[in-house]
């Protein structure tokens, strides 16, 4: 697996950096956690609202933050979301992979395609564009560093909706998953967020990586796990690369430990163009402009007219 990460040479700073950042934070998470109600703590729950010390102890603010799943070959991305905190909750907006957009600076492509030409500035830039509102900074994270942060947390408990099977030889991967209630790790969890082999497509992967998310963000909030995320993220760290500071960093995940979870995918529906399947994805920008919901259909009214 191709991973668009810092050569094994780089040193490893920025682990320990990052380490020392958690660290800091985690210095201040610890008191907070003993001093919450014990009741108010549950596996796969929510901790009730608070203010949130960490914004105040990093600047993070209401920053948003565009993560980038990378697919196999490290060049599109096969999971796009962006992530903010602010008034006590931690909201997640899922972007399809195949949604169509016009880009400014390379034309018609989908949005998962943007990472390979311009890097994630370009994603950066488009997005702040598309959901009317900047975003400042990027996570990458290939397969592998899901797969270890689910690993150290125990596993992801997942319900899986029905049989999941897959095998592709090129690229190593093989799905064969039963359907049910069952804690996925390894390779498995990888499968489960990979396959998309149904009528369902990229909704399907949608679905399944909003029920991954559900349930890393629960185990990552037990309070076991939050005085351990200075060792979990350093031990992910060689598979994620981001252009947050250590302090801020640590700062953005300590503070997601502290509030509710929100998650929403954006509207889209299918559509061909040239023979490619897209997705007609309404954006936030447009809906606030009072103009064409989507970029699709913006197309569609220049060919016509």
């Amino acid at each position: 697996m191709t991973s668009p990460l810092p050569h094994p040479s780089q040193p490893r700073s920025l682990l320990i950096a990052m380490a020392i950042g958690l660290g800091g934070g985690l210095l201040i998470s610890v008191p907070l956690s003993r001093s919450l109600n014990p009741n108010d703590i549950e596996t796969g729950g929510s901790i009730l609202p608070i203010s949130n010390p960490f914004s105040a102890w990093t600047g993070f603010g209401d920053r948003e933050v565009v993560v980038l799943g990378m697919d196999a070959g490290g060049g599109n991305t096969d999971a796009i979301f962006t992530i903010r905190v602010e008034n006590g909750e931690t909201k997640i907006t899922q972007i399809p992979r195949d949604s169509y957009i016009d880009s400014r600076s390379f034309g018609p492509m989908k949005v998962n395609a943007l990472y390979a030409r311009g890097g994630p500035e370009a994603v950066q830039q488009e997005l702040s564009r598309l959901m009317g509102r900047p975003i400042q900074h990027h996570i990458l994270v290939n397969l592998e560093g899901i797969r270890t942060m689910g690993d150290l947390v125990g596993g992801v408990m997942v319900d899986v909706p029905k049989r999941l099977y897959y095998q592709d030889r090129s690229q190593g991967l093989f799905i064969d998953l039963q359907p049910g209630p069952q804690l996925l790790k390894g390779r498995d969890l990888e499968g489960f967020l990979r396959w998309r082999h149904d009528g369902e497509g990229d909704f399907g992967r949608l679905k399944r990586q909003q029920m991954v998310l559900r349930s890393l963000f629960a185990s990552l909030k037990r309070p076991e796990n939050l005085v351990r995320l200075p060792a979990l993220i350093t031990a992910a760290g060689r598979n994620l690369k981001t252009d947050l500071g250590p302090m801020e960093l640590g700062g953005l995940i300590t503070a997601m430990g502290t509030t509710n979870l929100e998650t929403e995918r954006l509207k889209a529906t299918p559509f061909d163009r040239d023979g490619i399947s897209y997705l007609n994805t309404e954006w936030p920008s447009k809906k606030k402009g009072g103009a064409e919901a989507s970029e699709a259909s913006s197309w569609r009214y220049r060919v016509l007219f």
